[in-house]
C-alpha cells in the first residue's frame, strides 16, 4: 500500500542497526554470564558432590578398619609373614598339612590306608560354590564311605576382594571354630555357606558376621560355640621380608594365625595353587568335576584299587 511517510536517511537506517547490534551483544552477554553463573554452581554442587563422596568412603573405611581391624593375622597386611604351620594353634582335628580330615570313624580321623581327597577352597570364591553345588552331596557321601578320608583345607587368599572386611579370614575363622568345637556340624556347615543365595558375590563386603552366625544356627551349631566365632587373641607377628623383619604385637580372631601358616604353606606345595584346588592321594586331579558324578567315581576308583 502507498505511504507518503519519508524513507529513513541513510545516518537513521546506520544509528538504528548500531542500536539493533548493541541490543543483541547486551542480549548475548547476559546470556554468557547467565551460562557463566550456572557452570560455576554446577561445578560447585559437584565439587560438594565429590567431597562428600569421599566423606563418605573415608568415614566408612575408618569405620571398617576400627569394626574389623582384630579379624586377620597381622592385620592383614602384604608384608606380614606367614608363621609355620607347627608353631601356631590348630582346630584340635586339623592334621599337619593345614586340612580337617573327615573319614566315617568321624572328623580329625583317617585311616591309614584311606583314599584322601584334599579340597582347598576359600568361602568368597564364586568357583568354590559351584563346585559345592555340583559335588556337595557327593562330597559328603565321600565322607561317609569306608577307606575314604575328605580333607578340606579353607583358605583366605581372597581377603582382599571383601572391601576390609576380611570376609574369608572371618568364614575360614568360623569353620575352625565349628571343626574344634562342633566338629559333627562342620559339612552342613560349608553346604550352608555355598546355599544360593547365601553366598557373597566376589567384591562385596561379604556375609557380616551376624548372617555367618545365623547361617551356623541353621545347621544346628550351638549358641555358645557360635559366640566364640569372634574371639581374638593377641601375640606377635613379623612383618618384612628374608632377613629385614621386625616383630610387632597383635590380636587376631582364634584361628587366623592357622589360616595364614595353612594357605603359606599350601603355595609352596603348589605354585599353581587357586581354588577349588582338588587332590586325589596326593596328586592334582585334572578330572572335570563340573561333569555331576566325575569326582566320586575318581575317588572310589583309586579306593577301590588299593582293596
Amino acid at each position: 500500500m502507498p505511504t507518503n511517510e519519508p524513507r529513513p536517511t541513510k545516518a537513521v537506517r546506520r544509528d538504528e542497526a548500531r542500536a539493533k547490534a548493541a541490543q543483541m551483544r547486551a542480549e548475548q552477554e547476559r546470556k554468557a554470564k547467565r551460562n557463566r553463573m550456572l557452570a560455576i554452581g554446577g561445578l560447585v554442587l559437584a565439587v560438594l558432590a565429590l567431597g562428600a563422596v569421599v566423606f563418605f568412603i573415608v568415614n566408612q573405611s575408618k569405620e571398617r578398619a576400627e569394626a574389623y581391624g582384630s579379624v586377620a593375622f597381622g592385620g592383614g597386611g602384604d608384608d606380614v609373614v606367614a608363621p609355620a604351620l607347627a608353631d601356631v594353634e590348630a582346630p584340635a582335628p586339623a592334621n599337619d598339612e593345614g586340612g580337617i580330615p573327615v573319614s566315617p570313624a568321624g572328623v580329625g580321623e583317617q585311616g591309614d590306608d584311606d583314599t584322601v581327597l584334599s579340597i582347598y577352597f576359600d568361602f568368597m570364591c564364586p568357583v568354590c560354590g559351584q563346585f559345592e553345588q555340583t559335588n556337595g552331596e557327593d562330597v559328603k557321601a565321600l565322607t561317609e564311605t569306608d577307606g575314604v578320608t575328605v580333607a578340606f583345607h579353607p583358605l583366605a587368599f581372597l581377603d582382599y576382594t571383601s572391601q576390609g572386611t576380611f570376609y574369608s579370614t572371618r568364614a575360614a575363622n568360623a569353620y575352625a571354630v565349628i571343626a574344634d568345637e562342633s566338629p559333627e556340624h562342620l559339612v552342613d556347615f560349608m553346604s550352608a555357606m555355598y546355599a544360593e543365595g547365601t553366598q557373597p558375590a566376589e567384591g562385596t563386603s561379604g556375609l557380616s558376621d551376624a548372617e555367618i552366625a545365623e547361617v551356623a544356627s541353621g545347621v544346628g551349631v550351638p549358641d555358645d560355640v557360635i559366640a566364640t566365632f569372634t574371639s581374638t587373641v593377641t601375640g606377635t607377628y613379623e612383618v618384612g621380608t628374608g632377613d629385614d623383619t621386625t616383630e610387632k604385637d597383635g590380636e587376631w580372631r582364634t584361628f587366623a594365625p592357622w589360616i595364614k601358616a595353612a594357605y603359606a604353606s599350601a603355595q609352596q606345595q603348589f605354585p599353581d595353587l587357586g581354588t577349588p584346588y582338588i587332590l586325589i592321594d596326593g596328586v592334582k586331579w585334572e578330572g572335570n568335576w563340573q561333569q555331576p558324578g566325575a569326582l566320586r567315581a575318581a575317588v572310589e576308583q583309586a579306593a577301590a584299587a588299593k582293596g
